[in-house]
């Protein structure tokens, strides 16, 4: 079985307040991009639970580490019925870029062994499950707009589309630890105070975006790697309809309405187009 697991992007993101569990609160809006890692399982001889491989991109970190194999274990626990597979993944989606390369990896992992060895686990199953492996894959398994709230699991579809237009994603290398960047702000208590909800402000014109939509990472980040702001200036100085920077970073976006060449950017960073 084969699958191509995409990434999304985040259009504007709160932090709304500090939990008692250490987790944040949080407001922001899923938008899926069709820039693809490729994931394949089948079923393989008895003997070792998972054979994982992969290819492309380096996956960092120890093989144990990785959510395709934790997705798998995940399952096998309560469905140990579950044969021996061999699961390879192909990356082409940039790795602690604020993109959920590796959320929707695992989310599409689930999906995919559900399928396969006919586990008929419902979507609310599914997402239960997607959040035992991370606040972001719960929204791979829905995969359309919405604004998403709580860690990033209590999700509402939103009406919005962005079909047509150009997405410039561009990421510097920079690999940006989410637990750092939420250290940020723990001191904060509100984010910066949102006076209207994302829910509303979604909904105004694309050019009024850079009016209201906020990411809360984006300050901290830029003090520390200026790099990563400069990148959102040089988007906005191309004739970005809105940019900003995806997640806690470091990949930053820009929208526009025609396909554009953006050559004042270092040649060794990451670029790509993806007509959404």
């Amino acid at each position: 079985m084969l699958a191509f697991p995409n990434c999304k992007i985040n259009l504007g993101l709160n932090i709304t307040n500090k939990r008692a569990d250490g987790y944040h609160n949080i407001e922001t809006i899923f938008y899926p991009v069709q820039l693809n890692d490729v994931l394949e399982i089948i079923e393989s001889p008895a003997g070792v639970d998972v054979n994982f491989s992969a290819s492309g991109n380096p996956v960092d970190g120890d093989e144990k580490d990785n959510l395709c194999i934790k997705a798998f274990y995940l399952l096998k626990k309560d469905f140990p019925q579950l044969p021996s597979v061999k699961i390879h993944l192909h990356k082409t989606i940039p790795m602690g870029a604020g993109l959920g390369g590796g959320s929707s990896d695992a989310a599409f992992a689930l999906v995919m062994l559900n399928k396969k060895f006919s586990l008929k686990l419902s979507a609310r199953q599914l997402l239960s499950y997607a959040l035992a492996l991370g606040s972001d894959c719960p929204f791979f398994i829905i995969n359309q707009p919405c604004v998403a709230t709580g860690r990033g699991e209590i999700m509402e579809p939103v009406n919005i589309s962005l079909t047509g237009y150009y997405l410039v994603l561009v990421n510097p290398g920079i690999h940006i630890n989410t637990g750092w960047a939420f250290g940020q702000l723990n001191n904060m208590v509100n984010g910066h105070l949102a006076t209207t909800s994302l829910q509303t402000d979604i909904l105004q014109p694309i050019n009024c975006w850079k009016d209201n939509l906020v990411n809360d990472f984006e300050e901290p980040v830029f003090e520390k790697y200026p790099a990563i702001k400069m990148i959102k200036t040089t988007l906005n100085n191309n004739g970005a309809l809105f940019a900003g920077m995806s997640g806690s970073g470091s990949t930053v976006f820009g929208i526009y309405d025609k396909k554009i060449c953006i050559t004042d950017l270092p040649v060794n960073y990451y670029i790509r187009t993806v007509l959404l």
